[in-house]
């Protein structure tokens, strides 16, 4: 085997160069998007600096031997708790959710970095001796520490991370073979309570499917009429929750599923960014001459709107390119799931996997106007240091994985 080879054997230059170029064009959209900017016209130069420090940070993950990861799994995942609980009494509120931590120049959010520890508890739990995911006891121990980080998360409150977090537990405990029918037990109140929003035969149409597959798992009666009425106690609390959501996050909502009904109001951005993709066409409006851009019709659309930016200024051609990119990595990721030998390192893929494709799917749907506004970011594109460096650390680590792809412990 030649030079070039073992290098290519040993890092995964696919997945790293992908990630390497949407850093680069989120910063160029971050610039466009903060240029002559009054108040945030330094958020390139900080995005610049994180990107630098992230890569580096990539770099020492990648060549930790991959032991150490199962090793500080127990530990990384107290530190995560303890985090979520300091920033509830010494945490800053933005936006109505109190989820940062403000050290003078520096601020991170630390439901951003327990999603590491959280990821590597999972995979840890999961491929302990004699713990099995269909054994009704590890279930629910594993569901009991997976409420713990999420419960936290919730009192800030953050709905978008829950919602991840959510997601994450849910691969993992397939990707680990799990039950089908747990999975079922785990996810089918969340479809009921979502098609709830869109009216009763949304709602009638989803218990519909909740009843053929409770035919198909073939279960005693007592179990199939315990599951129904616990789909139908969600939707029912769900819709008695809502009064006590906070009003912007009542409007999130009402927008997601009626963009029109406030249309200057929680709506507006979700009709501006449709409006900025839109107007960019094919080949763009070019570099900083994006009119909703330039013209800043979208607040702070450097962070969660950051596509919109892409959308308008570089046109199909650069969104395809973005989504192109990301299916790149979520292929590579997958493969190196598959291949990872150490059942480990494959579910701490399957969690980085999972974590970076909700991500995507929902913040490209949000600024489509296919998913609500919850706030999550687009790896490696929006402004954000905290979120930017995790996710560098992720990448580092299934780098890492994949260069130790043949061991089995």
């Amino acid at each position: 085997m030649d030079k070039q080879s073992k290098i290519l054997d040993k890092f995964d230059l696919i997945i790293f160069f992908a990630t390497l170029l949407l850093m680069v064009i989120g910063l160029i959209a971050i610039y466009s998007a903060t240029n002559n900017h009054p108040t945030a016209a330094g958020n390139f130069h900080k995005q610049l600096y994180s990107a630098v420090l992230s890569i580096i940070v990539l770099f020492i993950v990648y060549i930790i031997p991959h032991k150490t990861f199962k090793f500080i799994a127990i530990p990384t995942y107290i530190f995560s708790i303890l985090l979520l609980i300091s920033v509830l009494f010494f945490g800053k509120t933005v936006y109505g959710a109190k989820s940062w931590i403000d050290l003078g120049p520096i601020g991170f959010q630390p439901s951003e970095i327990a999603k590491i520890g959280f990821i590597l508890f999972l995979a840890h739990f999961l491929t302990r001796q004699r713990k099995n995911p269909n054994n009704l006891k590890d279930f629910l121990l594993i569901v009991l520490y997976s409420i713990i980080p999420i419960g936290l998360i919730l009192l800030q409150p953050d709905m978008g991370t829950v919602i991840v977090y959510g997601i994450i537990v849910s691969a993992v405990l397939f990707w680990s073979g799990v039950d089908l029918f747990w999975f079922f037990l785990l996810l089918s109140p969340i479809v009921v309570v979502f098609a709830s929003l869109f009216g009763v035969a949304a709602f009638v149409l989803a218990m519909l499917v909740v009843f053929t597959l409770l035919i198909y798992f073939k279960r005693n009666i007592f179990v199939n009429a315990s599951i129904v009425v616990m789909n139908m106690a969600a939707a029912y609390l769900f819709d008695y929750g809502m009064k006590f959501l906070k009003p912007h996050q009542q409007k999130r909502i009402e927008t997601f599923v009626n963009p029109l009904a406030d249309p200057l109001g929680a709506g507006y951005n979700i009709l501006q960014t449709k409006v900025a993709i839109g107007s960019g066409g094919f080949w763009g409006k070019g570099f900083l001459h994006g009119n909703q851009t330039q013209l800043r019709f979208i607040p702070e659309q450097w962070t969660d709107f950051i596509y919109c930016v892409i959308g308008e200024e570089f046109g199909f051609l650069g969104s395809v390119l973005v989504i192109a990119l990301f299916l790149i990595i979520f292929y590579r990721l997958i493969y190196i799931a598959t291949h990872t030998k150490n059942k480990f390192g494959s579910l701490v893929v399957i969690g980085v996997l999972t974590l970076l494709f909700t991500h995507f799917a929902i913040n490209i749907g949000m600024n489509l106007g296919i998913a609500p506004v919850i706030g999550l970011p687009l790896p490696f594109l929006s402004y954000g240091g905290s979120s930017l460096l995790v996710n560098s650390i992720l990448i580092g680590l299934a780098l890492n994985f994949y260069k130790n792809r043949r061991e089995h412990t």
